[in-house]
């Protein structure tokens, strides 16, 4: 387990997305590039006027898509985590560029059902209304919490001398804060390699150090978009470490493993419903919280084959405030995903095809197509910080006795998601087969 600072941490790179030529070739430089930025001269919009229909239509589209790819993800088996929200962000920043069957494909597979015109200052109003989290403020039970940090950042780097269509450029820097990086993948591939990935970390607090990997950018390439979210939250309600103690949680494969069982009893929004436990554990501030769904004994495969808005909405209905002897396993996990193939598969094929992808809103210079799109994330899930969990004693205190706790014991594999509850915007989304 490595050192920290906070008590709940969950990280996500990605996507960065790589748009070259068909061709071949290779050249690759030693020292890493200083990119210089060329901005557009529109500034970013930082209060747009989104009607509340176009911000329940992205949120639907973005769940939906949520779901979709976490179904193509789950094939392989083991521990999933993943950010849906920045692979949407980073392929949306690609979408405002895409024309004919290339943005038809992409919409049906993103569930993006505005226009371009509506769709882009609804992904700025969600990314503004997310960073707004870090405005909560800690409970005086928490003297030493800290609100929320959720920070989320776009840029796009393109080849130098090379042009790209202002209305594109001007659709970026307004919507997503994003101005051109200028470097050059042609003389000086890896260069440009270790600036992107110099910048993935430096938003991620060198969480993700290396997204893309040595030999994934090659001279050919003209522009990669990427986007980095960066999520660092404590429990509302913190787990103290004396509690923890070793238990064995069932994995996947039915062999047993001994873990660190966090222990806490308190009031927690607790659903049971048919094959399946639900608890909902929120961070300071209360917008946001992990819902974790723990599949009753035998039945994983099936309730995850539900795993979906519809489930997770019938979920969110069925919660109600309980006192909970809550049981659950500290666990951390990073992945890694080149989801070119993947996003093929669910339909996106035409922009992955070097001789049919359309993206002349972003240049007319010569014919880009998308090569790659990676994606990396890591969380890590514990009871860390001794201040924090001083105040669980103060919370669980009262003068009357409280009804007797359901016992929920975390001991098998579950799905879990973290989510914001005023947007209804997933943000993360996993599984845990094997916490150990």
């Amino acid at each position: 387990m490595t050192n920290r600072n906070s008590k709940t941490l969950a990280y996500s790179a990605g996507a960065a997305l790589a748009l070259s030529l068909a061709c071949g070739g290779s050249d690759e430089g030693q020292d890493r590039q200083d990119a210089n930025v060329i901005q557009s001269d529109l500034e970013r919009d930082t209060a747009p006027e989104v009607p509340a229909a176009d911000q329940t239509a992205l949120t639907a589209g973005n769940q939906a898509f949520a779901f979709d790819l976490y179904g193509q993800l789950a094939q392989e088996p083991g521990n999933l985590f993943y950010s849906p929200y920045s692979v949407s962000a980073a392929l949306a920043m690609t979408y405002a560029g895409a024309r004919g069957q290339t943005e038809t494909e992409m919409a049906e597979v993103l569930h993006f059902t505005l226009p371009q015109a509506q769709l882009h200052p609804a992904f700025n109003y969600l990314d503004l209304e997310l960073e707004r989290r870090a405005e909560a403020t800690p409970p005086p039970s928490l003297p030493d919490a800290q609100p929320p940090r959720l920070d989320i950042a776009n840029s796009i780097w393109g080849q130098q001398d090379y042009t790209f269509e202002s209305a594109f450029l001007d659709t970026l820097a307004v919507n997503y804060g994003a101005g051109l990086r200028v470097v050059d993948f042609a003389g000086d591939p890896e260069g440009a390699r270790q600036a992107i990935n110099q910048w993935v970390s430096d938003q991620t607090q060198a969480r993700i150090p290396d997204l893309i990997p040595a030999g994934a950018i090659t001279p050919l390439i003209r522009l990669v978009l990427t986007n980095a979210i960066y999520f660092y939250a404590n429990w509302s309600s913190p787990f103290e470490p004396e509690a923890t103690a070793p238990g064995t949680f069932l994995t996947d494969s039915g062999a047993e493993v001994t873990v660190d069982m966090m222990h806490q009893t308190n009031y927690y929004d607790y659903a049971a419903g048919d094959g399946y436990s639900a608890v909902s554990l929120p961070y300071v501030g209360g917008d946001l919280s992990m819902l974790i769904i723990l599949p009753d004994a035998g039945r994983f495969a099936a309730v995850e084959a539900q795993f979906g808005p519809e489930l997770l909405g019938s979920v969110e209905t069925a919660l109600q405030n309980q006192n909970v002897a809550l049981a659950m396993p500290k666990w951390e996990y990073e992945s890694k995903f080149s989801l070119g193939q993947t996003l093929q598969a669910m339909g996106m094929a035409t922009a992955f095809d070097s001789n049919a992808a359309d993206f002349s809103g972003m240049t007319s210079t010569e014919q880009l197509f998308i090569s790659e799109v990676i994606h990396q994330a890591f969380v890590s899930v514990d009871e860390e910080g001794t201040e924090a969990a001083a105040a669980t004693a103060v919370m669980m205190a009262g003068s009357a006795m409280p009804p007797e706790p359901v016992a929920l014991t975390i001991d098998r594999p579950f799905l879990y998601v973290i989510r914001d509850a005023p947007t209804g915007s997933v943000l993360f989304a996993g599984r845990v087969t094997d916490p150990s």
